[in-house]
């Protein structure tokens, strides 16, 4: 059980909804149990684990499920974002992006990015070649950063906006 807040978090953007993530990892547990005797040991038992992650969920999951209802954050309220606390809006802007890339680059950007897999890993989890991955997670990343560059460019705006007026008002005192 050591990873499975690891393989709910990725199961969370790959199925409709947190009760279907839920029942995605239960079910990558369930396979992992049964077929544990053609585990091979010495070798990464988490890249196994997602590897039989995305099996079940290949194998029709995502068919079985209904598409997920998003809840909005109120604005101006902040999350935590990795190690900081963000302004809500931004992190549901990040999150956004990521939900909107194709399957493949969001994929490699889950298990890459956040989950911190190699590439090699990541090539033995999608059965894909590193190539593939690399080029996968270089796309990813580029369609990411142009998604989130009208973001940056009004967040950095505002920013300077609100530091100029800062000064002014500092100048006149």
């Amino acid at each position: 059980m050591p990873h499975s807040r690891s393989l709910l978090r990725v199961a969370s953007h790959l199925g409709p909804g947190v009760d279907s993530a839920e029942d995605l990892v239960q079910e990558t547990l369930l396979r992992a149990w049964r077929g544990y005797d053609r585990f091979e040991p010495d070798t990464n038992v988490r890249a196994w684990l997602f590897r039989i992650l995305f099996n079940v969920f290949y194998s029709g999951w995502r068919r079985s499920r209904k598409h997920p209802v998003f809840v909005p954050l109120e604005h101006g309220a902040s999350v935590p974002f990795g190690r900081s606390r963000v302004a809500a809006n931004d992190a549901v802007a990040v999150v956004e992006a990521v939900e909107s890339l194709s399957e493949e680059h969001r994929t490699v950007v889950l298990l890459g990015i956040v989950e911190g897999f190699t590439c090699r890993e990541l090539a033995g989890i999608l059965s894909i070649p590193i190539g593939t991955v690399m080029s996968r997670l270089s796309r990813a990343r580029q369609a990411l950063r142009e998604r989130l560059a009208p973001q940056r460019a009004e967040t950095s705006h505002s920013q300077a906006s609100h530091l100029l007026a800062e000064r002014e008002v500092s100048e006149l005192r």
